[in-house]
């Protein structure tokens, strides 16, 4: 697949690069994409942290006091959730939020999200996220010029261009991502998905490797 490699000089066209097949033209598969932004979803959550029960407080159990004439409540042990420092009343228990998916999954997953990207037109491929001044004015007419749309997930190298990182951070429809953080969740939620030379690079060796 042949793809035009655009600048943010007016958006012009530079010479074509090619693209993969079994990474950019894999049919998409409803099922796998929706396995695998779940797993995403649900390894993000946080393990609930517990309450002590009245079972796990360390608290003596005998009882305080006489069955009749006392004057007070019936009560067995201070381990009751009314007293203070007694047990949590139906609290929160532990959950584990750690599910696990096939790493070949994981890995078909991301290539079908690249892939449905491609085959929409929503995949613009840059030279380079180079800006000549780093300001947000200036980087948003280029960007406007390029037809990036609503919104877009911008995927550079290794280390991202501090540049085009500092002139877009006020621009709430543009997120910025290194290659290593390239994901299925983030990629579909953007309306235009824009790699760098540097990204298709690293993601290509990312699924030879």
């Amino acid at each position: 697949m042949k793809v035009k490699v655009q600048n943010l000089d007016g958006g012009k066209a530079g010479s074509d690069i090619e693209l993969k097949d079994e990474i950019f033209a894999v049919e998409p598969r409803a099922d796998i994409l929706h396995r695998v932004v779940t797993w995403q979803l649900e390894k993000r959550r946080g393990t609930a942290r517990a309450a002590r029960e009245r079972s796990d407080v360390a608290r003596t159990g005998k009882k305080f006091g006489r069955q009749k004439g006392g004057g007070t409540a019936r009560h067995g042990d201070r381990r009751a959730p009314i007293f203070v420092g007694g047990g949590k009343a139906h609290g929160p228990r532990v959950r584990d939020f750690n599910p696990s998916l096939n790493k070949k999954v994981r890995a078909l997953g991301l290539k079908m999200a690249l892939s449905s990207k491609a085959r929409d037109g929503k995949l613009i491929v840059m030279d380079n996220l180079d800006v000549k001044e780093a300001k947000t004015k200036a980087l948003a007419e280029q960007l406007g010029k390029l037809g990036f749309g609503k919104n877009a997930l911008v995927i550079d190298g290794d280390a991202l261009n501090v540049g085009f990182a500092h002139a877009s951070s006020n621009l709430r429809e543009i997120n910025l991502l290194p290659a290593v953080g390239a994901n299925v969740y983030d990629i579909l939620k953007h309306e235009t998905l824009v790699l760098t030379r540097a990204a298709v690079e690293k993601l290509e060796a990312r699924f030879n490797g």
